[in-house]
């Protein structure tokens, strides 16, 4: 299983913003990223008028749409009450192209993660903080026991992103 990191926060801290900063940076130091994003509200890719929606939308469970370009599977989840499993989407992902996992969201999976805590942002930062935590980017220093990163400095950031995959590759040695 590949390694994976989420980054977790309340809405509106820079959880994108973050990381279409942080993935260019680990690719010119030829981290390979792949990406999970968990949202709750309701999305389609598709694209009305389309035959591959209307083709879903007649009742195919799975779509998956083809071109030299690219490809995208888009699978029906009927039980709308439940989350999908984190694990189960990271296992259909292509092992042999990435390097680690990022995730947005997820904050409540027991995996290691990245807490976003802005000032002005507000929220309880405590309540965020689990035995999952391994770091916490924010605007200004904090006392938390993990690292503490500069969530305005990316940079700083994908230093420590790639020297935790370097630990965790000795962990698994």
């Amino acid at each position: 299983m590949l390694p994976l990191i989420a980054f977790a926060a309340p809405s509106g801290t820079g959880k994108t913003t973050l990381l279409k900063q942080l993935i260019p940076l680990l690719q010119q130091r030829n981290i390979r990223p792949g990406l999970i994003k968990h949202t709750h509200h309701h999305m389609d890719i598709d694209t009305p008028g389309k035959d591959s929606y209307q083709l879903r939308k007649a009742g195919a469970d799975q779509v998956l749409v083809a071109s030299q370009q690219r490809w995208a599977l888009m699978t029906e989840t009927p039980d709308n009450d439940v989350n999908p499993d984190l694990f189960y989407l990271a296992s259909r992902l292509d092992a042999s192209s990435l390097d680690v996992i990022l995730i947005e969201g997820f904050k409540n999976e027991c995996v290691p993660k990245i807490i976003l805590w802005r000032e002005a942002t507000g929220g309880n930062l405590c309540e965020l903080l689990d035995k999952e935590v391994i770091a916490v980017a924010s605007d200004r220093p904090l006392t938390v026991g993990v690292p503490c990163l500069d969530l305005n400095q990316p940079q700083l950031i994908a230093d420590f992103v790639i020297d935790w995959l370097k630990s965790e590759e000795n962990t698994e040695s």
